[in-house]
């Protein structure tokens, strides 16, 4: 599946932030951003640490969501509380790229725009590609971009586990 750039490295952004945990210290939300070579004019501070951790409780909502209708209305919650008129902007030699916040809007406002609606975007693709382990006790989530869109794990290592604790399962109820 091809996403374009908002469903792909902001959808992705958003799981990572997600995934990042609810008490992130700034220096590794520096790193997440860094990843996706999201370019903070400055480096996350506590203040922005702690909004972005809100933000990405938020987030975790969709991803948790297994109903598409709820899930489209959270997302559009999401548009909602970030909403600006998109545009096109050529900063930093990059190539034309579409914005939902102004490039020296603050910090937190721009990464919400931008992944508010990169889970539009992955949302509008496809909405049962955004997903959650299904291994018990995993909380990680994931956009899929498998060919076949039949993800359900995070990863080998979480599906091994499961189909390890189903096979036993199996072999005592013999």
């Amino acid at each position: 599946m091809q996403f374009n750039p908002y469903g792909g490295t902001a959808a992705q952004l958003a799981v990572a932030l997600v995934n990042a945990g609810p008490a992130a210290p700034p220096d590794a939300l520096d790193e997440v951003l860094a990843t996706y070579d999201y370019r903070p004019a400055d480096e996350v501070d506590l203040a922005e640490a702690r909004e972005l951790t809100r933000w990405a409780d938020r987030l975790r909502d969709v991803f948790a969501e297994t109903d598409v209708t709820r899930r489209v209305d959270l997302v559009n919650e999401l548009l909602a509380a970030v909403a600006a008129p998109p545009y096109i902007s050529q900063h930093d030699g990059r190539a034309p790229h579409f914005h939902y916040a102004e490039h020296d809007a603050p910090l937190v406002h721009r990464v919400t725009a931008y992944t508010a609606g990169g889970l539009a975007h992955a949302l509008c693709d496809d909405p049962h590609r955004i997903g959650r382990c299904d291994r018990p006790g995993c909380g990680t989530v994931f956009v899929d971009t498998s060919r076949n869109g039949r993800r359900r794990f995070c990863s080998t290592r979480c599906a091994n586990s499961a189909h390890v604790a189903d096979h036993r399962r199996r072999r005592q109820e013999r």
